[in-house]
């Protein structure tokens, strides 16, 4: 079982002090890795509906701050060593995908081959349109992003022909130094199952009952198998609810029992002082398990 902390880039660990504390003390409680969280702008009154509260609404304020994570990620991938720095997720059909996967690989690069990108396709209308972004095809858009991002990983001079994207012969230096970088698909809904199955590396159902998380599973499964390949190799990462470390080490046991390879706890479960909290929740539970 692997360990990583979840929204580590917002409150209370958004800022450059507090984030650093959060990564080195993560990485020396045994955490295998760190997962940021992506908003560019929250529009004010948006009548889209979050899909992970009952209310429909973010639980926090609308102008809660989300510094970006991928520069969350390289201030504090200098700090550290060995912890991986994951996305949970970020907002793939935002971004432009050659420029993205620049971005990616120089982090990878820099951190010594550490990056995870956890993609998914955003929920957010009013977001999309503020950055003049297209939010119908966004499903279809990330697909192709994450392959023609994998071709300039891992092709000494890429080409790429898709009905968004495409490009010949291009260099796209540096590259991941382990030959490509792992992609997690984010998601509660049937159609992230599904891609996570046919596309994925690892699959993330961020937010979903337990009692859901079988069939979703399943899809992914079958999905895998239809695609020709081996659904083992698929990661399976599972969020905590819990919001103690006795809640979580029950918490754990109930993921495992799901098929989770990857629990995340949330950042805001440690404090503002995360060192002493992370430290107990190595020993106890990261060491034996």
């Amino acid at each position: 079982m692997k360990f990583g902390i979840a929204f580590a880039n917002i409150e209370p660990f958004g800022g450059p002090a507090e984030g650093v504390l959060l990564a080195t003390a993560a990485e020396a409680a045994g955490f295998e890795s760190i997962w940021t969280v992506d908003h560019v702008v929250v529009p004010a009154g948006y009548s889209s509906r979050y899909p992970y509260d009952p209310s429909g609404r973010f639980a926090s304020r609308e102008d809660k701050a989300f510094p970006d994570p991928l520069i969350w990620l390289a201030y504090v991938a200098h700090a550290t060593t060995t912890i991986r720095l994951g996305t949970g997720i970020l907002i793939v059909p935002q971004r432009n995908p050659v420029v993205l996967a620049n971005e990616l690989a120089t982090l990878d690069s820099l951190s010594g081959g550490r990056m995870i990108l956890g993609a998914g396709v955003g929920w957010l209308r009013e977001e999309f349109d503020a950055l003049g972004v297209p939010f119908d095809g966004r499903g279809r858009r990330t697909e192709e992003a994450i392959a023609a991002m994998r071709a300039l990983w891992t092709q000494e001079r890429a080409s790429f022909e898709g009905a968004t994207t495409s490009f010949r012969d291009c260099y796209l230096r540096p590259q991941p130094p382990g030959g490509t970088i792992p992609v997690h698909i984010g998601g509660h809904s049937e159609a992230a199952a599904r891609r996570a199955g046919r596309i994925g590396d690892g699959y993330f159902p961020f937010g979903v009952d337990r009692a859901e998380v079988p069939p979703l599973v399943d899809i992914v499964r079958r999905s895998a198998e239809a695609a020709g390949r081996d659904p083992s190799t698929i990661e399976l990462t599972m969020d905590s609810y819990a919001t103690t470390t006795e809640e979580a080490t029950a918490d754990v046991k109930a993921l495992q029992a799901l098929g989770a390879t990857r629990v995340l706890i949330p950042a805001a479960m440690f404090g503002g002082d995360p060192g002493p909290s992370l430290q107990r929740y190595g020993e106890e539970l990261i060491g034996p398990t």
